[in-house]
């Protein structure tokens, strides 16, 4: 990952030339530059699709490049145009991240862009769907792709959003213990309609609400960290 190319460069007894692309979870892809005349200075770009369509613009948000300006200020800039094709380019000070006890904390912490921009963008849509003018409208399901074929849909509901999470088991006896424990077996009638791909399921459907009041504040922080945990 773009941590292991960073720590491959910088512990490197020459400077190298890097000029390399990398994927994740086939939907992001990254690039990373180096120059062998300023080994100190790296250029990480990223590539992502949306976390849902039509919902959040194709660009980074204000607030989500705070975030991730947020990360490790010393070390991480944002590099400005970035390049041709992607949406954020950040400049990496290389010299910046101690010799110490802490180098490895900070190269996990750069590698936990996508999560950040993630989890942002998660926010951000709950902020959205929770908000007056989501009153005004239909209540049309919002669909949310974390990484391919992990898809969860956001239903507004008066007083409340409706989180559902189609569970898809690899394991054959995963599958044995959700037909015991997992009693929805059929996704919420609000969901009819929806393309039979994205509903698609062999362990049922995960289903909770999310009271409007908790979409606020730091209340939201451990929405979206609650969120992000399932995993299935």
């Amino acid at each position: 990952d773009n941590g292991n190319v960073c720590q491959r460069h910088d512990s490197a007894e020459k400077p190298l030339e890097i000029d390399h692309p990398l994927y994740e979870f086939g939907s992001v892809e990254y690039h990373i530059q180096s120059q062998a005349s300023n080994p100190q200075v790296a250029y990480l770009s990223i590539s992502m699709s949306p976390l849902c369509h039509g919902v959040l613009p194709n660009e980074l948000s204000y607030y989500t490049i705070e975030m991730v300006k947020g990360l490790c200020p010393n070390v991480v800039e944002i590099a400005e145009p970035a390049k041709e094709g992607y949406q954020l380019a950040l400049k990496l000070n290389l010299n910046q991240i101690p010799r110490n006890k802490d180098y490895d904390k900070v190269i996990m912490e750069i590698s936990t862009i996508h999560s950040v921009i993630l989890s942002s963008q998660l926010k951000e849509i709950l902020w959205n769907v929770n908000s007056d003018d989501a009153l005004q409208g239909m209540y049309k399901p919002i669909k949310l792709l974390y990484h391919p074929k992990d898809l969860f849909v956001l239903i507004r509901q008066p007083q409340r959003i409706i989180a559902v999470f189609p569970i898809r088991f690899k394991e054959k006896s995963d599958v044995i213990i959700a037909t015991n424990f997992f009693q929805v077996a059929i996704p919420p009638p609000e969901l009819r309609g929806e393309a039979f791909e994205d509903l698609s399921t062999n362990g049922g459907f995960f289903i909770f609400d999310i009271s409007s009041r908790r979409v606020e504040g730091n209340r939201l922080d451990k929405i979206v960290w609650n969120v992000e945990s399932i995993k299935f």
